[in-house]
């Protein structure tokens, strides 16, 4: 394999992090300890070597601590759960991982759990009591479709790894814009930072162009990054993999396109919020309070890296059942 050497990615962002972070280390899995996710110590030593807290203080940097501590949570749940489709047998059969998202919407909506539920269920349906505390009906749905989105990306992929396939570079764009997640993680900036965003606002061009742009920067980067440890594990599920494979270039070629395609994005997304419209006075606070929570998670994406032992290890966090 050839020698991996990142190549430097533009970000004009200040990096920030939240006051409340000390605290949020001690606490980083007391939650996931209290719902006995993981299967062994060695498990909840690799989990809390991914330091997620970090990345959750860093992303949501004027958040106060209790929704600080939901929003590392839900980032250990995610990312417990994104091991297992990306690197476990359960991303190689979309019918069962089907089941399993079908019954997680079941209890965000709000459906009773039952003796049947895995502990991960249970977790979730911790986390939605919580947001709920702080959250109304109206905005917790959004929060919703951003799961929704992120579930139908990881079958989709599902799909492709059965098939035992390397998509095309439309396909893994595609597929790639729900799996990142960024539904979820944007969102939940709007609770964390008090943000109030109307159903116009949200449907608007501008935010959606911000939503979107935001979600490539952050999936590029993690490509870049992330890319030795799916090349280890052989998941193909990756922008350097899937550039390698049908351009005939060479990994470091392909690393440098996906550093380009992020820097032009981080780029077009400065100029764009150039030229952002006038909705009014308080909807234009709003708006541009949506932005510096944009610019905290990709900002705090690139420096979690470096903080981060999540991408040199392969092996994935083993569920107790």
């Amino acid at each position: 394999m050839e020698k991996i050497i990142f190549p430097d990615l533009y970000c004009p962002f200040p990096s920030q992090i939240n006051k409340h972070v000390d605290v949020l280390e001690d606490y980083a899995l007391e939650w996931v300890t209290r719902f006995n996710l993981l299967r062994d110590e060695l498990s909840y030593q690799r989990l809390y070597k991914s330091k997620f807290y970090f990345l959750a203080a860093c992303a949501y940097p004027y958040s106060q601590l209790e929704e600080l501590k939901i929003a590392n949570d839900l980032l250990n749940w995610v990312f417990i759960w994104d091991d297992q489709c990306d690197v476990s047998d359960l991303g190689k059969q979309p019918e069962l991982l089907k089941l399993f998202h079908k019954r997680f919407l079941e209890i965000l909506n709000g459906v009773e759990l039952t003796n049947q539920d895995i502990l991960l269920t249970h977790a979730l349906s911790d986390l939605r009591q919580r947001i709920l505390q702080k959250m109304s009906r109206t905005w917790f749905f959004h929060l919703v479709c951003g799961f929704q989105d992120w579930f139908n990306g990881y079958e989709q992929e599902a799909v492709i790894r059965a098939q035992n396939i390397i998509p095309d570079l439309d396909t893994y764009i595609k597929l790639r814009r729900s799996s990142v997640g960024v539904g979820i993680f944007l969102t939940l900036s709007e609770m964390c930072h008090q943000l109030n965003i109307t159903d116009s606002l949200r449907n608007h061009d501008v935010i959606k162009k911000l939503n979107l742009m935001t979600g490539d920067i952050i999936a590029w980067s993690n490509d870049i990054f992330s890319a030795p440890r799916e090349m280890a594990s052989g998941d193909v599920h990756n922008m350097v993999i899937v550039l390698n494979y049908h351009q005939q270039i060479s990994l470091k070629q392909a690393m440098n396109n996906v550093a380009i395609m992020h820097d032009q994005v981080v780029k077009n997304m400065v100029n764009l919020e150039a030229s952002i419209p006038y909705f009014g006075e308080k909807l234009n606070v709003q708006v541009a309070k949506y932005i510096l929570g944009c610019h905290a998670w990709i900002r705090s994406n690139l420096d979690w890296y470096s903080h981060s032992g999540r991408y040199q290890n392969i092996e994935t966090l083993e569920l107790v059942g």
